[in-house]
């Protein structure tokens, strides 16, 4: 079944653990300084060496086609639309290139926002909400972190720790959604993969 950018619909989320290899799933937290990228056992940040405008995009566009060039599926997260300042337009920018780079290479995609990865990595939309305003993302992102670290068992650490945990959570939510997921959430947390746009398209689970 052939797909457009615009095919993403909400679904239900697989409900058993399949049987078989485990499909390539990555997960993008797209940013235009530190592009986070992972999949089930690992994690990165992708760097620009100090390029700006068409050229930086460019580069992250062919960094993340080679690291995603063989997925089954790729879970990027959606342009923040409250976002403001002067890197919106390129951030929004960056996201269509992505994604048409995926569609143009026949990879399906799943849209999820920062809720959902919070959602699927602490069992709320915002855990840092007790907390002072001006801490809530840092500590969100903290517990993000520890949970992909110590959950998840993948290593995250320099610079880039936040957003290779970000990406990593995309991944994990993919493969949870096919039927291979790498812990058993609480459906507290589970519930997270109600929300995504999940490709409608039909994707392989094993090659």
């Amino acid at each position: 079944m052939t797909t457009t950018l615009f095919d993403l619909t909400p679904q239900a989320p697989a409900a058993t653990t399949a049987a078989g290899p485990r499909p390539l799933v990555i997960g993008i937290d797209a940013s235009l300084n530190s592009l986070g990228i992972a999949g089930a056992d690992w994690a990165d940040s992708i760097r620009h060496p100090g390029l700006a405008g068409h050229a930086r995009i460019d580069y992250l566009r062919r960094e993340v086609a080679d690291r995603a060039k063989a997925a089954d599926l790729v879970v990027i997260e959606d342009v923040a639309r409250g976002a403001k300042g002067s890197s919106v337009h390129q951030m929004a920018g960056l996201w269509w290139v992505l994604t048409t780079e995926l569609y143009r290479r026949g990879i399906p995609f799943a849209v999820a926002n920062p809720h959902h990865r919070a959602i699927y990595a602490t069992g709320v939309a915002n855990p840092a909400k007790d907390h002072p305003q001006e801490k809530r993302s840092r500590i969100a992102k903290g517990m993000v972190h520890t949970f992909v670290v110590e959950q998840l068992g993948i290593w995250c650490e320099g610079a880039g720790r936040y957003d290779m945990a970000d990406a990593a959570v995309f991944a994990a939510m993919g493969l949870d959604w096919l039927g291979y997921p790498l812990i058993e959430v609480p459906p507290q947390q589970r519930r997270a993969l109600d929300g995504v746009q999940w490709p409608t398209q039909t994707v392989a689970v094993a090659r």
